[in-house]
């Protein structure tokens, strides 16, 4: 069987410690700064750390901007690839926020046009940040199982509706400041300690599924959520994702190993690429479950009976 590799984007959010571990290749994305100056992104903190970027982004929401590769960047890592003898795997963040996956695919076509005998595989991933990362990592185990590049591109596409999120944004102030919810409603969500409850829908974002009053009915509610919805815990890894509440995952880790049991719990940083999008405010679990519902009807069915207790 062919080695392939296996290639992500930064919205992945998976730093380099994760690439090494899981052998994951990773191409890079842009951010433009706002003196203007355009960077890849970047998934360490070697350049500034976690609170002075979060800090410095709410100050200045709009000052940052971000873009995927292009395709040409794609085209020339996939020749790099094939020129090692390799297939390819690439796995994009969600089309339903970027437009990653189509860059893949046109570069897909260039290079496959120049070199019709090698076999690259596009996926959307449909999926963001360590949602998107843990999608990566089920792929590179898979890998490692012996399984072929066709099998694991099969598991994605089959399975990528069963890759959950669940868990809160606090800080509405900055998507209000982002044109995404309106600020009076911000305001008073910020000031009333509302947590509101997303997980992954079908198009490839995060919908907003209940709401809850404080961190301790938070936790107990998204807890309840996890239960219900996912599969076969104690042989996963469950990553959580936080921007800027890193004591809120901490907790949090210590509440889903404790009731869970999983293989394990990584808490995994949201880095300037995604968090630019994102602001400070989320703590969220990403795991494996079962497949979600079209329009979420089941899910706000189900975060109704547990708010309901």
């Amino acid at each position: 069987m062919k080695d392939f590799v296996i290639l992500i984007d930064a919205g992945a959010d998976l730093n380099e410690e994760l690439q090494k571990r899981f052998n994951l290749e990773v191409i890079q994305s842009h951010i433009v700064l706002p003196s203007g100056q355009e960077i890849s992104s970047y998934l360490s903190w070697k350049d500034t750390s976690r609170e002075e970027f979060y800090t410095q982004l709410k100050k200045n929401p709009n000052g940052y901007a971000t873009a995927p590769a292009n395709a040409q960047e794609f085209e020339d890592r996939f020749e790099k690839y094939i020129a090692e003898g390799k297939d390819v795997l690439c796995i994009s963040l969600s089309s339903g926020i970027s437009g990653t996956f189509n860059f893949a695919c046109q570069a897909k076509k260039a290079v496959l046009e120049k070199h019709p005998d090698s076999k690259i595989v596009c996926i959307d991933s449909l999926r963001f940040g360590p949602g998107f990362g843990l999608m990566a990592v089920h792929a590179s185990q898979l890998r490692e199982e012996g399984k072929s590049i066709d099998e694991v591109a099969d598991y994605l596409e089959k399975n990528r509706n069963r890759f959950h999120q669940m868990g809160w944004l606090d800080d509405l102030s900055f998507v209000a400041k982002k044109g995404r919810i309106t600020h009076p409603k911000a305001f008073f969500g910020t000031l009333a300690g509302i947590k509101p409850m997303g997980e992954f829908d079908y198009n490839g974002l995060t919908t907003v599924i209940g709401k809850t009053k404080g961190e301790k009915a938070a936790y107990a509610a998204q807890l309840e959520y996890i239960a219900a919805t996912i599969e076969e815990p104690e042989k996963q890894i469950i990553f959580i994702a936080q921007t800027n509440r890193m004591p809120q995952a901490i907790e949090y880790k210590r509440m889903i190993e404790e009731r869970f049991h999983p293989v394990e719990v990584i808490i995994s940083d949201v880095y300037p690429f995604c968090g630019i999008n994102i602001g400070p405010g989320l703590m969220a679990a990403y795991y494996v479950g079962k497949p979600i519902s079209q329009g979420l009807e089941e899910e706000r069915e189900l975060v109704k009976k547990i708010l309901g207790k």
